[in-house]
This record gives C-alpha cells, sequence and structure tokens, in this order.
C-alpha cells in the first residue's frame, strides 16, 4: 500500500513537472499570439479612425468653400473673446461687411 501511494505522488509530481516545463512555455506564445493580435486590432482600428477623420475634413473644408459669410461669421465671434483687438468693417457688393483688419490695440 505505501508503495502504491509513493507511485502515485510520483507519477503526479512528474505529470505536474511536464505540465510545468511544458506547457509554460506553449502558454507564453499563446498570449503573444494574443498581445500582437490586440495591438493589430488597435492600429487598424486608429487607421480607420483617422482616415474617417480626414475625410470628415475634407468634407467640411468643401462645405466652408461656399460659404464664407459662415467664416466670417466665426472670425468675429471669436475676436469678441480678445477685448484688444480692433476690426474694421468695410462693405462689399453683397451687402454683408467683410473685416478688413485685425491689429491689437495698445500703445
Amino acid at each position: 500500500m505505501k508503495s502504491s501511494n509513493t507511485m502515485k505522488i510520483s507519477i503526479a509530481i512528474v505529470a505536474l513537472s511536464l505540465f510545468v516545463f511544458l506547457g509554460g512555455p506553449l502558454y507564453g506564445v499563446w498570449q503573444q499570439s494574443l498581445s500582437g493580435k490586440a495591438e493589430l486590432e488597435k492600429a487598424e482600428y486608429t487607421r480607420k479612425v483617422d482616415v474617417l477623420e480626414a475625410q470628415a475634413n475634407e468634407i467640411i473644408g468643401e462645405s466652408l468653400k461656399d460659404n464664407p459669410a459662415y467664416l466670417q461669421y466665426l472670425w468675429i465671434t471669436q475676436g469678441e473673446e480678445n477685448a484688444n483687438r480692433t476690426v474694421y468693417m468695410v462693405p462689399s457688393s453683397g451687402g454683408a461687411p467683410v473685416p478688413t483688419f485685425d491689429i491689437e490695440g495698445g500703445s
């Protein structure tokens, strides 16, 4: 009986040792594979986001080409934040004033 238990313990230790020595490196390879796949997915997602942002910027740029009134509005409203700015408005043929000078005030 005693030798039977010793044999079972010896077999268990050998099996555990094989699992650790053979399974450990395999687990490391598997873990690195998953890590590499995750990095690839992240890079592809980042690339897709960059492409979509470029397309959105192109659409916005195209829409602003034919809309100078909106650009003038943005220029004027952003200037409201700067109290030292002097803006001269010159009437244009379209009737909308055109900001022409942006001079920093002060002496």
